[in-house]
């Protein structure tokens, strides 16, 4: 079985939720499942030790998720039309991976939630997809064939799956933003299994 990694950092809740339904859009898709990894977040206090497992949600991603997946789901809220600090710190953190070309022609996708229309959505999505081309990889989008991009009136860009919240309880995502979510985690398994060559 082929895996495509979706590796999120979420703090409210609201991107991990855009994971769970990007993994979903991945499973769609027969030979592929989806591994769903998270990221530590980060402390300004040195003295405390984040624990190796997470208290809930996805286990943390280790270096050989990146080796072993054929395909990237990556996502983080937005933090001032960017991505936040513990996905950015994570990042950062995978010269080794650059070095050896583990990710280079493996497609990635990116998805972002915000608790305000105009908080940087898109600035965040391709913010994220800098370090991705360093990386060599390949960007999918979500194509304007998908009604919801031009019928949302919350979530969702071409650019990649996203979430407004409209204030700081996760309210839950709206169906245009489920429907466009699972549509690029669908649409990233297809490129991923055509980039390994499995399917013409």
């Amino acid at each position: 079985m082929r895996e495509i990694l979706v590796l999120y950092y979420s703090r409210n809740g609201a991107t991990r939720a855009l994971a769970q339904v990007i993994a979903l859009g991945v499973e769609s898709v027969p030979g592929v499942a989806a591994r769903v990894r998270t990221v530590p977040g980060v402390s300004s206090v040195i003295t405390v030790v984040k624990p190796s497992v997470p208290d809930e949600g996805a286990p943390f991603v280790e270096p050989s998720d990146l080796e072993e997946c054929i395909g990237l789901a990556l996502g983080s809220p937005t933090r001032f039309g960017n991505m936040a600090a513990p996905m950015k710190y994570f990042l950062d953190g995978t010269s080794a991976e650059w070095m050896r070309g583990t990710l280079v022609g493996k497609p990635a996708a990116v998805f972002t939630s915000t608790s305000t229309l105009h908080g940087g959505q898109e600035s965040t999505l391709l913010s994220m997809m800098l370090p991705l081309l360093h990386h060599g990889m390949v960007i999918v989008g979500i194509p304007f064939l998908e009604s919801g991009l031009t019928e949302t009136r919350t979530g969702g860009t071409p650019y990649g799956a996203s979430h407004f919240a409209a204030h700081e309880s996760f309210p839950g995502l709206s169906e245009d933003e489920r429907k466009l979510a699972f549509s690029l985690g669908k649409h990233l398994a297809e490129i991923a299994l055509k980039l390994a060559g499995t399917i013409t």
